[in-house]
């Protein structure tokens, strides 16, 4: 075939490729006899006084098959599939959660004064990897103790672990600071509560890392470590009460005035391991104004402040204050309050605040004792 103007064409299909003019040439040059090929088009044309070759492979009426292991085709009745070694194949039935019996929470009455507050265990260096580390253990309240053996149901008191990591360089990417970086963050542990926490931070946690953090900027002495940063990490292991019971009574949002004034004073002794200049310790106290008349709240015959409270130990808790407190230097460096006050009391607000300060003090001195038998026996 030829076209016109623009050179020559010679078109070969089918099983012809074998005859064609250029498959005879390559043959006479090598002294065979020319190479089967698959069928197809081959063609051949001038253009431009130059020659050109083109080959268009066509399928065949056999086509090749690929495994049927990969297909998961039927074999004898059996089906043959690829095998996922990266999949972790869970039992073959099915499986329920367990669901356990429910019980009523059994409220005890308060056995303690209301200006008492609960005994503490508290430990430095159980982190060798760290700058310094604090683990701190309340006691239960002392009428749960007594009700266990009667109730299945378990109070156990709050413990609490920190960790203080630096003072360390700063990242090449971070912005020049004059003073110390502070970095908190508290987290309950999944086994912490009846209800399991996730892997991530609630609410409720970045609320206690922001009063942590409140509280302990005004402590360190930030000038002395430029262009560093530290991290305190405070993991709650266990919560100060049974979650539910609290939760039944409405009373659950008050237990994270206890664990907030347990994460100031831990963080304060974990900071002192790590040698971390302060300007005093810092440590948590906590006061509530509690009613013993459920119905009527605004009985001032009803209404106390008590210290260092537990929601099971009370019938109603109105009001509660948090603060962090330097006793040498007299200064509150985190006020936390929440709850409604009585207006028939105007000065009610300042006593609830000289209470929570009285519970601080209280927890000063049991820091201060256990830091000072824990330290090594000089030489």
């Amino acid at each position: 075939m030829h076209l016109s103007g623009y050179g020559s064409r010679t078109t070969v299909v089918g099983n012809d490729l074998e005859n064609s003019p250029q498959a005879s040439s390559r043959a006479a040059k090598k002294g065979s006899q020319p190479r089967q090929t698959t069928s197809g088009i081959h063609q051949t044309y001038t253009y431009c006084g130059k020659s050109h070759s083109t080959r268009l492979i066509l399928p065949t009426n056999k086509p090749n098959k690929p495994p049927s292991s990969l297909l998961g085709i039927k074999k004898n009745r059996v089906s043959i599939k690829m095998a996922d070694r990266r999949r972790i194949n869970g039992p073959p039935g099915t499986t329920l959660p367990p669901v356990y019996e429910t019980t009523d929470p059994i409220a005890t009455p308060r056995e303690r004064l209301a200006n008492g507050i609960r005994g503490l265990f508290l430990k430095t260096g159980v982190t060798p990897t760290a700058s310094g580390s604090a683990y701190m253990e309340i006691e239960p309240p002392l009428g749960q103790i007594k009700s266990q053996a009667a109730s299945q149901s378990k109070t156990n008191g709050m413990k609490l672990i920190c960790t203080v990591h630096g003072p360390r360089s700063l990242p090449r990417s971070a912005p020049f600071s004059p003073y110390l970086v502070l970095s908190t963050h508290v987290k309950y542990a999944p086994f912490a509560t009846r209800r399991r926490r996730g892997y991530l931070r609630d609410s409720s946690e970045r609320d206690l890392s922001v009063h942590l953090d409140t509280a302990l900027r005004g402590v360190i002495i930030a000038d002395r470590w430029p262009k560093s940063g530290v991290d305190v990490i405070v993991t709650i292991i266990e919560g100060d009460q049974e979650r539910e019971a609290s939760h039944s009574q409405g009373n659950e949002e008050w237990d994270m005035m206890n664990v907030l004034s347990g994460c100031i004073t831990v963080a304060a002794a974990a900071l002192a391991d790590a040698g971390i200049d302060c300007v005093d310790m810092v440590t948590g106290g906590v006061a509530a104004l509690v009613s013993s008349n459920e119905q009527d709240t605004t009985d001032a015959d009803a209404l106390s402040i008590v210290l260092d409270p537990v929601s099971l130990e009370h019938d109603k808790i109105l009001a509660a204050c948090c603060v962090a407190y330097l006793p040498c230097r007299a200064e509150i460096t985190n006020l936390w309050v929440k709850g409604q006050l009585s207006p028939l009391d105007p000065l009610l607000h300042t006593k609830l605040m000289g209470r929570a300060i009285q519970a601080s003090k209280g927890n000063y001195r049991a820091v201060l004792e256990r830091l000072e038998s824990n330290q090594p026996p000089s030489s």
